[in-house]
């Protein structure tokens, strides 16, 4: 059963190695190629993420540091692994192969200059997050105490995303900004994101937040972080399932997709610890929903629900 992961951290990583790590089999990546043929996964996205704490001048050069780790170790030495910078691309995929999508965690890089998502744009990034957890131009994140909405410059940038047919980012948006993208996007999407009422975290999206998403055509994706998922020494594929479940309640069914944060996260799902692992979810999801559905959560629903 093909999956489609929408956010991996393995960039980050690639680009803190210097390049020490390869993309090929490097057991330090939980998101390596191998790992990513054994677990059936069909199309990975590749976040850009750089830390709050990098000097602003430096950030764009980051971003551009782990596209180039992109283009030369994940596309350039895998030729099996095929760039997806046009919806249609996915389309294209023939048996074998594995699409590769970027996308942005937090427009940070970029500061007030819009020619920056230009670049990136053309770079192939096809998802854009305002922020991660931080305050910066264009919004406040989960973790910003103060909780404010959108900027103006942040909704230029989600008016931007609409004219290029990209996906709005919320999951790591405070409530407050969440709903003022809501008011603007025509594309949004959570990424990475579970349901807060199954487990309270901040870093997850309330009831009202998941049926808004379901009215807009959103999708939401269930991230294997454990912390988002129970409060508990052990969590199991079990425990992650409760959450689709209940987004299935809301009338999720056909909006569900996987998110796995892999290499992101330093605690891991029990059976559920690296990208060649993906099927152990899927075989568990398959005792309790038809194999329809469970091809929907796996990849089907997303690609339903591409900008167009």
């Amino acid at each position: 059963m093909n999956v489609i992961d929408l956010h991996c951290d393995v960039l980050l990583k690639l680009y803190e190695s210097k390049g020490k790590l390869k993309f090929q089999d490097a057991p330090e990546l939980d998101t390596n190629f191998e790992r990513l043929k054994k677990g059936g996964v069909k199309v990975q996205a590749f976040a850009i993420f750089i830390y709050p704490e990098v000097k602003s001048d430096d950030k764009f050069q980051v971003a551009l540091d782990q596209i180039h780790y992109f283009y030369t170790e994940v596309l350039g030495k895998n030729s099996s692994m095929k760039l997806i910078k046009d919806w249609d691309d996915l389309s294209l995929l023939k048996e074998g192969e594995t699409g590769a999508l970027l996308t942005l965690e937090g427009v940070d890089a970029i500061g007030n200059d819009l020619q920056k998502l230009t670049i990136l744009y053309e770079l192939g990034v096809r998802s854009i997050g305002l922020t991660w957890n931080n305050a910066n131009l264009a919004a406040d994140g989960a973790g910003e105490k103060r909780g404010a909405g959108l900027t103006s410059f942040g909704t230029e940038i989600v008016e931007w995303n609409n004219r290029h047919k990209i996906f709005t980012d919320v999951s790591h948006l405070c409530e407050k900004a969440f709903w003022d993208v809501m008011d603007v996007a025509k594309y949004p999407i959570a990424s990475h994101s579970n349901a807060r009422s199954i487990c309270d975290h901040v870093r997850n999206l309330r009831d009202d937040q998941a049926k808004a998403m379901f009215a807009q055509g959103g999708m939401i994706h269930i991230v294997y972080a454990p912390q988002f998922v129970k409060v508990a020494e052990k969590v199991t594929i079990s425990n992650l399932i409760e959450h689709i479940d209940h987004f299935c309640s809301l009338g999720g069914v056909h909006q569900i997709g996987l998110g796995s944060d892999f290499d992101g996260i330093s605690k891991k799902i029990v059976n559920l610890e690296d990208a060649s692992m993906h099927t152990n979810l899927v075989n568990e999801l398959l005792k309790y929903y038809s194999e329809d559905t469970v091809q929907g959560f796996a990849s089907q629903n997303f690609l339903n629900h591409l900008p167009k």
